[in-house]
Parts: structure tokens; C-alpha cells; sequence
């Protein structure tokens, strides 16, 4: 019998083919290849190969990259609340995005941003002064809600009302939803996608009072050199995340590039890259 997480990377890969995110145009260049690079091309054909991409045109960044998104969203819907047994707690999964009226602000360890936001819009000279590194905007990310004090002494009194009075996970103590972990989804890796998440892993790291969430990437980046990047060293994020990256690891040895083959196995072998399928069960730690 097949297990829940091989099953869900499989849907979680025809997503990816189905939305047209991976795909391979006209003159063979796969959707998360740089053209330019004859490397790139190679070890993004080899996966794309593997997972059966069909030629089409390339979406545009910015439709790909919101596409993306969904799909790690809809993968981690569908894995991690199945893991109550290990993490239990009233989760919910959410793709942020421009419009989405929750923001870094609506959850305990960073409500504080919230009257940040306002002291420097009624402000201007304040504003020029703190910029806006404060603000923080996470593709999709992962909350639970308080709990309510039934529910903590559900097995002996463990609170009462003259105890634990500013505990986040004390509903009574202001209710607020706990952010749990905030993951960055970037399909490719140019240089500037790269800076973005690591900007946004900083600002969640500083601007916190309270508890740091998971901060994790997730990466369809066929090129080791890219994705070291970001992954190499420790501090900004937990780890980076491949969509695919037991077929990457065939594509980077087929093209027989001792450099790629070397880096891309450090990078293993040191934890900083992992498959997509190791996400859920990271996040229940």
C-alpha cells in the first residue's frame, strides 16, 4: 500500500504539470530552466523528462510564481493536518497575497507591526527613518488558533485565572492566532528571488515577540550553484525544500558535471536541501 506522502507528492507533481508550471515550450527549454545556461537546461530537462512535462508555452513569471504558491499550499493541506497524532492543535493553511487581509501583524508574535504600520503612514519623517523592513509578507503559511482554557485542563487544572496570564496559546489571554511556520515558494532562482527570501526569513527572525515560526523555502531551481545560494550556512532559514528532488539528483549526475554533482551533495548530506515530502513531517516538529 502506498503511503499518504507518496501519494500527495505524486498528485502534488501532476499539479505542478497540469497548471502549467512545469512545462517544456517549443524549443525544448523546460519553465524553470535559465535559457542562458546550458547546465540549467540539462538538469531541468532531465526532471521534466522524468516527470512526463508536455510541451507548452512558458507562463509568465509572475502567473507561474502565484501558481506555485497554490500548489505547495494544496500539498501541505493535504499532508500536514494528517499529522494531529504528532501535532496536534485547530490549524489552518493559507496562500497570502496582496489582497489577502491577513498579514504578518495578524497573528501574537507580531501584532506590534500593526501600529508600526500606522505610527509611520501618519508619519513621514518617522517613515524615512524605520523604512519598511519590519513588514513582512510570506507566500503561504501555516497558523493554529488559541486554545481555549477547557481544553488545556481537559486532562487536570493546569491554569487558572491567577496564573500563565500572557501565554500566546491561552485564548483568554487575547486570542490572537499563533503563527506556526512561513514558507517562501519560488519556482526558479534568479538572484533577486533569492534576496527576497532571505529578506523575508531576516524580518520574520527580528521583528518577532515571542516564539520564531518555521521559515522554509521551496524551490523548483534546477541548478545547484542557485540553490546554494540560499541554502548554504545556517541562521536565516530552517532548510530549502526541492520540488523534485530525487529526480534532480539523477538529472545533476546524468550531466556528469563533477562541480554540480559535488555542491548538490553537500548540500544533502548537510540537511540544508531536502524533498518536498520531508516538509510536513519538519513542520510537526
Amino acid at each position: 500500500m502506498e503511503s499518504l506522502l507518496a501519494t500527495e507528492r505524486r498528485k502534488y507533481h501532476h499539479a505542478l504539470l497540469e497548471n502549467g508550471i512545469l512545462t517544456i515550450d517549443n524549443a525544448g527549454i523546460p519553465s524553470n530552466a535559465d535559457k542562458s545556461s546550458k547546465l540549467s537546461v540539462a538538469i531541468a530537462t532531465g526532471i521534466a523528462r522524468t516527470l512526463m512535462a508536455e510541451t507548452a508555452e512558458k507562463a509568465v513569471g509572475q502567473t507561474s510564481g502565484a501558481k506555485f504558491e497554490l500548489v505547495n499550499m494544496e500539498f501541505l493541506l493535504c499532508t500536514f493536518p494528517k499529522l494531529q497524532n504528532i501535532r496536534p492543535g485547530n490549524w489552518h493553511i493559507v496562500k497570502l497575497g496582496n489582497r489577502n487581509s491577513i498579514r504578518a501583524s495578524s497573528f501574537a508574535q507580531y501584532e506590534h507591526l500593526e501600529y508600526l504600520s500606522k505610527l509611520t503612514e501618519a508619519d513621514a519623517r518617522l517613515a524615512a527613518s524605520m523604512g519598511n523592513d519590519y513588514m513582512v509578507a510570506p507566500d503561504v503559511v501555516i497558523y493554529r488558533d488559541a486554545v481555549e482554557d477547557s481544553e488545556i485542563n481537559a486532562s487536570c487544572i493546569i491554569v487558572d485565572d491567577a496564573i500563565a496570564r500572557m501565554a500566546y496559546l491561552r485564548k483568554k489571554n487575547g486570542g490572537l492566532p499563533i503563527l506556526h511556520a512561513s514558507i517562501s515558494a519560488k519556482w526558479t532562482m534568479r538572484s533577486d528571488r533569492a534576496q527576497n527570501s532571505r529578506t523575508e526569513a531576516l524580518g520574520l527572525i527580528r521583528n518577532r515577540k515571542g516564539n520564531l515560526p518555521h521559515i522554509v523555502v521551496v524551490t523548483g531551481e534546477p541548478l545547484p550553484s542557485r540553490l546554494a545560494s540560499l541554502a548554504l550556512g545556517t541562521g536565516d532559514i530552517d532548510c530549502m525544500y526541492h520540488f523534485a528532488l530525487y529526480e534532480l539528483v539523477a538529472a545533476v549526475q546524468a550531466t556528469g558535471a563533477e562541480d554540480s554533482i559535488e555542491l548538490l551533495d553537500a548540500l544533502i548530506q548537510g540537511k540544508r536541501l531536502k524533498d518536498i515530502s520531508d516538509l510536513p513531517l519538519d513542520l510537526a516538529v
